[in-house]
């Protein structure tokens, strides 16, 4: 990016900032003016109303059970400096695949979209072909979700063939809801596919194992993971409940935070908000607020890299509207 494009970008988040600070410092004790554009690499798109309802979420989920669209999501979004965003699935029904691309297609703010599809599985590479023909389509999705183990399917060839197939279109590997087991898998693939980009999520929230052993072996597991260089993580899912309140004080993250960034270093992590289902413990201003703060001391370099740079080299999405960076 031109240094005069960079400047008439950072001027543009400066000012849509805000009002998006008004909104936040209720709720976040320090808010880092925007200087920067941002993408969100994780969020949800559903429609409960739409014939046969969804998979996820369930009726009695009264935060979040209501239609989470494009434009709901751009009008929260975007006042707060977040220029576009990476659908991640939230269905594991082939034709939802479809429904999101056609969301997608009708709102630039969505640069990507990783989808849902088994490797191994009779249907893989013909809908693997027909889905990379859309440029939207960034990868797939595949851990702790959907009653899957990776840890079981590593090891039959067929799966392992399909996840080659996905590397060698240029696409990635999101995980799902990582826990030690799904970690070690997750560094199994990497190993058989190094070529092959992963974009591990909600690493924040891992549970980390209390057994000496289990913590060892937990943390030598991301370190072998960090030194593949197509191996990215999201910083997403931070906020977290405490008793009866979330802390929404930067300060509290810090040593989670500190502990993944220390592993992986500025080139390999990126943001992701989890929207709608963060909605659960904190509203999108506060999410971003707190992540804001952290990032912030890392200095604008790093700053830059966590909110868009690292996304483009984790996603390969290319901009659909002209305040979307490049790199």
């Amino acid at each position: 990016m031109q240094r005069r494009e960079i400047l008439r970008l950072g001027l543009g988040y400066v000012a849509a900032s805000v009002g998006a600070m008004a909104e936040a410092r209720s709720s976040v004790p320090i808010q880092v003016s925007i200087s920067y554009p941002i993408i969100d690499t994780h969020i949800h798109l559903f429609d409960p109303t739409r014939a046969g309802g969804v998979p996820w979420p369930t009726k009695d989920d009264l935060a979040i059970y209501k239609p989470a669209l494009p434009g709901r999501y751009e009008k929260i979004a975007r006042p707060l400096g977040v220029v576009g965003a990476i659908a991640v699935e939230a269905s594991p029904l082939e034709i939802d695949n479809d429904w999101v691309l056609q969301q997608a297609a009708k709102n630039p703010i969505i640069v990507g979209f990783v989808g849902d599809l088994v490797p191994g599985s009779a249907s893989y590479g013909r809908q693997l072909d027909r889905l990379h023909a859309n440029p939207i389509f960034v990868g797939i999705r595949y851990g702790n979700l959907w009653d899957r183990d990776l840890s079981v399917d590593r090891k039959k060839p067929e799966f392992i063939s399909d996840l080659r197939r996905l590397a060698s279109a240029g696409l990635e590997l999101d995980s799902a809801n990582p826990d030690p087991k799904l970690l070690e898998a997750i560094l199994d693939v990497s190993q058989q596919i190094p070529e092959l980009r992963i974009v591990v999520d909600h690493l924040p929230a891992a549970t980390i194992p209390k057994e000496n052993s289990a913590r060892k072996e937990y943390w030598s597991n991301l370190r072998s993971l960090s030194q593949n260089p197509h191996v990215f993580v999201k910083l997403s899912e931070v906020p977290v409940r405490v008793g009866n309140n979330v802390p929404k004080d930067a300060a509290f993250y810090k040593d989670t935070l500190d502990g993944i960034w220390d592993v992986f270093g500025e080139d390999h992590v990126v943001f992701g908000s989890d929207w709608p289902n963060s909605d659960h413990l904190a509203t999108y201003s506060e999410t971003l607020g707190i992540v804001q703060t952290y990032i912030s001391t890392k200095g604008p370099v790093a700053t830059e890299k966590y909110f868009w740079r690292n996304s483009i080299a984790a996603y390969g999405w290319h901009p659909r509207k002209p305040d979307q960076p490049t790199a």
